[in-house]
């Protein structure tokens, strides 16, 4: 289970230092193989290969209502590896889509990884903090 923020910069080719701390399970996992595509929310999922294969299964069954759905999550799902040092490409595609520049944020999510621009993340994460608690969180003790 992966879980936490890390900053994280872009350099000039698109690559990312996945943190030391998730590339030994990465490498045990999934062999540094990981998938990347386009969340609805504006952020890239980053999975380890199996973990995607998981969801992709999960995608392509969907009924042809969800049609659009498949194509953003499996159209735009671009497999990468980790290189000797524990960077991964982000293709630039996907860098446009979620609006990546230079600083980044990597949210460990359970699964898979949430990658954010810095910027888009820090405004979400403060309009969420200023908005009602969902229903679910209602009963929730902390």
């Amino acid at each position: 289970m992966f879980q936490g923020a890390s900053s994280l910069s872009l350099d000039a080719k698109g690559r990312l230092s996945v943190p030391t701390r998730h590339r030994d399970a990465l490498a045990q996992q999934a062999q540094g193989q990981l998938t990347l595509t386009k969340h609805p929310d504006g952020c890239l999922m980053v999975f380890p290969r199996p973990a995607w294969e998981q969801f992709r299964e999960r995608i392509a069954k969907l009924p042809m209502q969800a049609h659009w759905w498949k194509r953003i999550f499996l159209g735009n799902a671009m497999d990468v590896e980790m290189d000797g040092t524990g960077r991964l490409l982000v293709a630039p595609e996907l860098r446009q889509a979620a609006g990546l520049s230079k600083e980044a944020v990597l949210l460990g999510m359970g699964e898979y990884f949430e990658l954010w621009d810095k910027a888009t993340y820090d405004a979400k994460e403060a309009q969420a903090m200023q908005a009602e608690m969902p229903d679910v969180f209602k009963d929730f003790s902390f």
